[in-house]
């Protein structure tokens, strides 16, 4: 009967060591507890058998080790949390994205060059997330990676100025206005896509910052998409993050849009906008619509208060101070676009790779190595795909969308109320190889 009580202390203490592994008091008083069994079992039966007393020894034995943590726990993975509400009510969220917005922009107009880098940071960014761990995924941690890299090739050099101009974003806003890090790496890359003329991406804010001690994934090279790696290893990294050869040809070919389209180059035209500067008689319109004030007028409002330019604190009077116009169409926000391509025009450079889908020795396409992966004869999806956006910016767009709002929630738990209830543990939305 001695021997059947050891067992059901054995286990007794294995279950309940596996549930509570990481407490110490429960370690203490499960220790305690073990011990005072065994005594009271020798004090039952003096005359047990050798056998009887070796098992009781190694019920004890076990017991011990696994409350003092011998089975051990692996770490939890780090988790991307998205919350919805973070900002608050409506006013306060689209104040928040309006400033980033605008802030990209307006770096993208004034060094367009810069363009590339933004739309690769969302790249680089949501990528990082491994699907098999759970780990990574788009919380910000590429921002720290490449302000801390010693790296200074042009590519790098872009990379780390775009995620500067981020930074400084968030630092200018205020407590109630201020966006996280990682959301404003996935709203950087879809104004980049309207900067050049695109559609409108999507995107879902409420992103948390990965905590400082979290590091970006090692195995992810920064230079992924500087064109040095081979078409292998780049086709891993979507698939290693979960995404499939239709997302990948639509995000790749954004970039290879981005890459391509002839930039403004006159650093002077940033403060340009496409609006109109006149309206009909009896039409509606806006009162900068008619006159837009000159040099000449602010400096004659200056000399009828007595104001001199020349005083103390002409040095706080900047040239390049501006304030970009969020009103009005998708297409006027924000001021002026750099390129030439519209919403119907943005398949244009997928239109002209297309022709080489066919042809037997597609290296005479000018498109680069972006041009080289979505030609690869190894992946027919990717030609595929690439052949319908060519013929249609309808589905192109669409694609896109759908791909760039997935890619930017890799890895999301939600939290928060009633969006955690309602999108916790929902599949996510895909683009399908058929």
């Amino acid at each position: 009967m001695v021997h059947y009580r050891s067992i059901a202390v054995f286990f007794l203490v294995t279950s309940q060591s596996h549930a509570f592994q990481t407490s110490p008091s429960f370690r203490t008083s499960t220790s305690r507890t073990v011990l005072k069994t065994a005594n009271e079992m020798h004090e039952v039966d003096n005359n047990d058998s050798r056998r009887k007393f070796l098992a009781r020894s190694s019920a004890t034995v076990m017991a011990g080790l696994v409350s003092n943590g011998v089975f051990s726990v692996q770490n939890a993975q780090a988790t991307l949390y998205l919350d919805p509400a973070m900002y608050g009510d409506q006013e306060n969220r689209v104040s928040a994205v309006d400033s980033c917005r605008e802030s990209v922009r307006r770096a993208i107009l004034k060094k367009p060059s810069l363009a590339p880098a933004f739309y690769t940071l969302s790249l680089l960014d949501s990528l990082s997330f491994d699907m098999k761990t759970g780990d990574g995924g788009p919380d910000g941690r590429v921002v720290r990676a490449l302000l801390a890299t010693k790296e200074t090739t042009p590519y790098i050099s872009n990379l780390k100025e775009a995620a500067e101009v981020l930074v400084s974003g968030k630092k200018s806003l205020n407590r109630l206005t201020a966006i996280t890090i990682a959301d404003s790496v996935a709203i950087g890359g879809a104004e980049t896509i309207q900067a050049i003329g695109g559609p409108t991406l999507s995107v879902q804010v409420g992103r948390i910052d990965a905590s400082k001690e979290l590091k970006f994934d090692k195995t992810l090279p920064l230079d992924l998409f500087e064109g040095k790696r081979s078409a292998d290893e780049v086709r891993g990294f979507f698939k290693r993050s979960g995404l499939t050869d239709r997302e990948m040809t639509a995000l790749m070919s954004g970039l290879l849009t981005v890459n391509t389209v002839e930039k403004e180059t006159d650093p002077r035209s940033w403060k340009s906008s496409d609006k109109g500067k006149f309206v009909e008689r009896g039409k509606m319109g806006r009162m900068s619509d008619y006159k837009k004030l000159t040099d000449e007028d602010i400096a004659a409002e200056f000399a009828k208060d007595g104001a001199d330019d020349d005083d103390d604190n002409s040095s706080l009077q900047d040239e390049d101070w501006y304030i970009a116009d969020s009103f009005g169409t998708k297409d006027q926000a924000f001021g002026k676009k750099t390129g030439e391509l519209d919403v119907k025009t943005f398949n244009k450079y997928l239109k002209d790779l297309s022709k080489y889908i066919q042809a037997k020795n597609s290296s005479d396409q000018q498109f680069g190595w972006i041009g080289a992966l979505l030609l690869d004869k190894d992946t027919p999806a990717t030609q595929q795909w690439l052949a319908k956006y060519g013929t249609s910016y309808l589905n192109y767009q669409k694609d896109l969308g759908i791909a760039y709002n997935s890619m930017t929630q890799l890895g999301a738990e939600y939290t928060g109320g009633k969006y955690e209830n309602l999108l916790k543990n929902k599949p996510r939305k895909t683009l399908n190889d058929d």
